[in-house]
């Protein structure tokens, strides 16, 4: 009989193991608890918010009351705290006459009750556990995430921004200034344009021996020819970038008359069009606005586009027709004034600088032809077709045909890259140096737009460190709380348990 009652004793040390998620339903369960306990709950809860008002000044008291939740186990200390500040109160039957103590006390008995105060400490638990602290982490969880976003976001922003002003600082050098003050380099610029001209000028004196062997050949293959070879590119070489009007006339003028605006031949409309590519052979020839000289043109001669000399029968003879288009294109009444385009310069003027740009491309293609046919040492007709060459033909090596051919390739692009088209498009136009600049700044101010939401998202990553740092103690507090409510849960539960195995 004593073994039994001693297994009975042990059994009830044994601990019991309840799932917190099914605590409150199993005090109900087991009697423990009433199921209407929240009923008896709300009542204890306005008696509290009555009781409070009226407390003593007691730092310990001060501290209890400014907890979020106010439960059983407070109520508790409270009383004892007041039956030290209330002692006075006791009357002869060890009875309080104080209201404050009536008040506690009757809800500590309330309390104890039917067990209302273990309910609710498993409501507290039991919503603790699977409600508050995961939303806690949670949020936690999205600040930190958000953290990385925005840290991912504010990279991307600086990646941006680098690449705009580095678009920027491309678009500049293709225009050959620094970027501080676009408009006024970019004036000053256009105002250098004669001298670089000039200097491509200058440049054409290296292609003498290069357009001696095209002659030479020319005449060789064909005989004499009719027509003169490269005329405006031997004008270049002998007289340099001199005006239309001297090309065209032959004479010097006495007077320039500049145009009042420097549209020429072309639609108004072309100078807003920019062509920001690379490429240096592309672009601008396909809009239809100037015409760069890519392709070769059938026709050299200037004179006869100029007076339309297709359009009137001049009859058989053609040297009459090229004097009477000669003497009708000097017989203007401008005293030898040079006005309008032909006040321009050869390589300004778009018309004669394609027909430039036409005869160096020409010579390139014969010089390219030629290294191909020295190539062929083995072709016997190519090396018979040669053997009755002038000396100038036989005596050239491959060596400097490749390098009349890069002089010739160097001229073509110094005159047609992509800095030199748009300088001719704004010596073209006042209203294109605007129209640049403004391109040219929108770069910037894109840049800068990238660069304040790049501030932005260092403020907002900044916002959720700091809502994270605020979270985070409240989240301690909280499983710090919750540990203290399933102690005393569980410490709850042993009298009652033992009280209910009686």
């Amino acid at each position: 009989m004593g073994r039994d009652n001693d297994e009975k004793e042990d059994q009830r040390k044994w601990p019991i193991d309840i799932q917190t998620s099914k605590l409150l339903d199993w005090l109900v369960d087991r009697r423990h608890c009433k199921l209407k306990w929240q009923n008896a709950v709300l009542v204890i809860r306005e008696k509290i918010n009555n009781a409070i008002q009226d407390m003593p000044e007691n730092e310990e008291i001060k501290q209890l009351l400014s907890g979020s939740y106010i439960h059983y186990f407070h109520c508790l200390r409270i009383v004892e705290i007041l039956r030290r500040t209330e002692a006075s109160t006791k009357n002869i039957f060890g009875g309080y006459s104080s209201q404050r103590m009536k008040d506690w006390q009757e809800i500590v008995c309330l309390y104890e009750k039917d067990n209302v105060y273990l309910a609710e400490l498993s409501s507290l638990l039991v919503r603790n556990v699977n409600y508050e602290i995961p939303s806690l982490k949670k949020q936690i969880s999205k600040c930190q995430q958000l953290q990385q976003e925005y840290s991912r976001k504010e990279l991307e922003y600086i990646n941006n921004a680098a690449v705009l002003r580095e678009r920027f600082f491309t678009s500049c050098k293709q225009f050959g200034i620094k970027g501080n003050d676009v408009h006024q380099e970019l004036i000053s610029l256009c105002n250098d344009l004669p001298s670089g001209l000039d200097g491509i000028a200058e440049g054409t004196s290296d292609l003498t021996d290069a357009l001696e062997l095209y002659e030479a050949c020319v005449e060789f293959v064909c005989g004499s020819v009719s027509e003169p070879i490269a005329p405006l590119l031997k004008h270049i070489q002998l007289k340099g970038n001199t005006t239309v009007y001297e090309w065209r006339t032959g004479q010097v003028p006495s007077a320039i008359e500049q145009p009042a605006n420097m549209v020429i031949q072309q639609p108004t409309e072309s100078s807003d069009m920019i062509d920001w590519g690379d490429d240096e052979e592309s672009g601008m020839d396909q809009s239809g606005d100037i015409d760069w000289g890519i392709t070769v043109e059938d026709n050299t001669e200037v004179n006869s586009e100029e007076h339309g000399a297709d359009v009137i029968d001049w009859g058989d003879d053609t040297t009459a027709a090229v004097e009477i288009d000669v003497v009708e294109s000097g017989a203007e009444g401008d005293d030898g004034v040079a006005k309008g385009n032909d006040a321009l310069t050869i390589l300004e003027n778009p018309e004669t600088r394609n027909q430039f740009i036409n005869e160096l491309m020409e010579l390139q293609e014969f010089l390219s032809q030629r290294l191909v046919e020295m190539n062929e040492e083995a072709d016997i007709l190519s090396i018979n077709q040669f053997q009755t060459a002038p000396a100038i033909i036989q005596s050239q090596d491959m060596a400097k045909v490749v390098a009349m051919t890069t002089r010739v390739k160097d001229l073509i692009q110094r005159l047609t890259n992509v800095k030199m088209r748009h300088l001719f498009m704004i010596h073209a136009s006042p209203r294109y140096i605007d129209r640049v600049t403004e391109l040219l700044q929108q770069k910037l101010k894109q840049a800068g737009t990238v660069g304040e939401k790049q501030h932005q998202m260092v403020k907002k990553q900044q916002q959720s460190l700091e809502e994270q740092a605020a979270l985070e103690p409240k989240l301690d507090l909280l499983i710090q709380q919750t540990k203290e409510l399933r102690k005393l849960v569980s410490d709850s539960l042993d009298p009652t348990l033992e009280r209910g195995s009686h």
